[in-house]
């Protein structure tokens, strides 16, 4: 297999000048630059990119680490930053967690070791403290309100988006509401900030309204049957437009306000409404930081799409 040193000989020029027609340096000759490229092309030679990311100091590669690999939430926010980090030609790569902390800090401990060029975290059950410690190694920028710690953050108005909607419910009538979580309080900032908006704006204080561990189609066809025992309840708000899906499967919207989240196209086909947090949005934002020199921090606006 030939090298840059069999270009460098049949050429006649320096491995110096032929490194700089690889990393397409702009200042060779365009006679010189030709006739390199024509041995390339001869030798079919590919360069060794591990080498040539050592050589430029940048692999063009980020990792972004995610909770779950089949999570409407996750897609969305993937999907944002994979739009935007093909624009810019970046390679990323996906590390999948399931909130386990010994998994997040040997990612972490990738990116010091140089793995990647900076890393996006869209969730994590690790401490901010924690990941602020690696910031010497390589930019980090995480999808939530990152608070007094020095990490660049793009997060979503969740609080005013929940009180805005129970304060929406309330108006219309809805005294009997129904809520549903995922995460627990004790790990998830976001589950504390709907159950805070819940409990001040509706007053209610049982505990029967609220159902928990519920992340997909098939945890609301099981919330639904649950919340079906129930003969007066006004509104349902569920935390994803996947689980109001399969709430849908036992409940009526004639009898139930069944509310969403992130309007995803089960919303769209089946008619409900839907909070759109603008998670594609976050993911676009949260590549645009990473890079960026100073601390940022980014906050996502909320739109309430009623049907």
């Amino acid at each position: 297999m030939a090298n840059i040193r069999d270009i460098a000989k049949l050429s006649g020029y320096s491995v110096s000048t032929v490194s700089r027609v690889l990393n397409n340096h702009p200042y060779v000759s365009e006679e010189k630059r030709q006739k390199i490229l024509e041995i390339i092309h001869e030798l079919d030679y590919i360069p060794n990119a591990k080498a040539r990311d050592l050589s430029s100091g940048t692999s063009k590669h980020i990792a972004v680490m995610i909770p779950y690999a089949n999570h409407p939430y996750t897609d969305k926010i993937v999907s944002g930053i994979l739009q935007a980090a093909f624009l810019d030609r970046y390679k990323v790569t996906l590390l999948p967690t399931n909130y386990d902390p010994e998994v997040e800090q040997q990612y972490l401990n990738d990116l010091a070791a140089k793995a990647w060029d900076g890393m996006i975290i869209t969730s994590k059950k690790i401490s901010f403290d924690v990941i602020a410690n690696y910031l010497k190694y390589a930019p980090i920028v995480c999808c939530e309100d990152t608070g007094v710690f020095p990490i660049s953050c793009v997060s979503i108005d969740r609080k005013k988006s929940y009180y805005d909607l129970f304060k929406r419910l309330k108006q219309h009538g809805h005294n009997n509401i129904g809520l549903i979580i995922g995460r627990t309080e004790k790990y998830s900032a976001s589950t504390q900030v709907v159950l805070e908006a819940y409990r001040k704006v509706t007053g209610l204080t049982d505990p029967t309204l609220i159902f928990r561990d519920c992340r997909t189609y098939a945890d609301g066809i099981e919330a639904g049957e649950y919340f079906s025992q129930f003969k007066n309840l006004d509104a349902l708000v569920t935390n994803g437009d996947d689980v109001a899906a399969g709430v849908l499967q036992k409940l009526s919207l004639d009898r139930t306000l069944v509310i969403g989240a992130e309007n995803l196209l089960s919303s769209q086909l089946l008619k409900f409404s839907t909070v759109d947090h603008h998670l594609d949005l976050c993911g676009k934002k949260a590549f645009g930081l990473l890079f960026t020199e100073s601390i940022k921090r980014v906050e996502i606006p909320y739109t309430f799409i009623q049907h």
